[in-house]
């Protein structure tokens, strides 16, 4: 398809909008190289570990190291979708998580062949609740805007990726991380990546919080359908934690299941609150509480 006109020679860009916004700081904070980070300490604390907490810091990271490949294979329609609707200054800020998701999976895979000389195959660390996010209900979205495109494929999309996969997952699975190793000041190139990497995805979940809230603002029809996609999801994603903790009989580092479970029902109640107040909301009130939020 032919072009018409272009954004920036008719209209400008928008650097009010919450996703102009975010570009602005992704540009800053985004430029980190995973081959920079020192990972000399944390060989020697590998070398420390029982076998018990060897199998956990594989566990976890089979499942992080995946998930970004995941994403960085999936992600790709979204950004087309945005593209195709002329909405330049969201697809600007949306080509740097191609970039973010890609250097994610090369952070995980460097640290697994250096520091853990880890099987190159940890699928098996992948259970059942894992497969139905990460191998069907992830590719199933994100790939589905490839045929369809409506706003309702756009919540399924941005619900699964940013909301379960990023926003409940990933960030319990940060604490987790931190919870084993900054108290015991352990791999302090782990540690320093990881929150590199979630400050990476706090833009990305912010994007996607912004999306699906102008969707709702636009579609309010389609308040139901996200509910029912968000509440879908979460009991798979419990089920991750539960997997992992059942995979031992005393859980290494001191872990208790409670304290994730907890937390991961947290990151989902704070996602779907802020989700709720978009619904009924005017597109103005959304790009005023994104600024404001953002801001804070």
């Amino acid at each position: 398809m032919s072009h018409t006109s272009f954004a920036t020679t008719t209209r400008g860009l928008n650097r009010a909008l919450p996703p102009m916004r975010l570009y602005e700081k992704a540009k800053k904070l985004g430029i980190w190289n995973p081959s920079d980070i020192d990972f000399s300490k944390d060989k020697l604390d590998w070398a420390t570990f029982k076998d018990d907490e060897k199998d956990l810091i594989w566990l976890l990271l089979a499942l992080f190291v995946a998930g970004e490949e995941a994403v960085t294979l999936d992600l790709l329609p979204l950004i087309e979708v945005i593209a195709r609707e002329g909405r330049l200054e969201e697809e600007m800020f949306l080509t740097t998580f191609l970039f973010e998701e890609a250097k994610h999976t090369d952070f995980f895979r460097r640290f697994l062949d250096e520091v853990c000389g880890a099987p190159v195959d940890l699928s098996h660390y992948h259970t059942n609740n894992y497969k139905h996010i990460f191998y069907k209900a992830l590719p199933d979205a994100l790939l589905g805007l490839k045929n369809d495109s409506s706003p309702a494929a756009q919540i399924r999309a941005s619900v699964t990726y940013n909301m379960v996969v990023e926003g409940v997952l990933a960030e319990t699975g940060y604490h987790a991380f931190f919870s084993m190793l900054e108290r015991n000041n352990l791999m302090p190139g782990l540690r320093a990546g990881i929150s590199l990497l979630k400050q990476d995805e706090s833009r990305h979940i912010a994007y996607g919080v912004y999306l699906l809230s102008r969707l709702i603002a636009e579609n309010p029809q389609e308040w139901d359908h996200l509910q029912t996609q968000m509440n879908s999801l979460l009991p798979l994603a419990i089920g991750v934690i539960g997997d992992a903790f059942a995979r031992y009989e005393v859980v290494p580092f001191g872990l208790v299941e409670d304290d994730f479970v907890n937390y991961a029902m947290m990151q989902f109640s704070k996602r779907f609150e802020r989700l709720e107040k978009a619904n009924g909301a005017s597109l103005d009130e959304i790009n005023r509480v994104a600024r404001e939020t953002e801001d804070a």
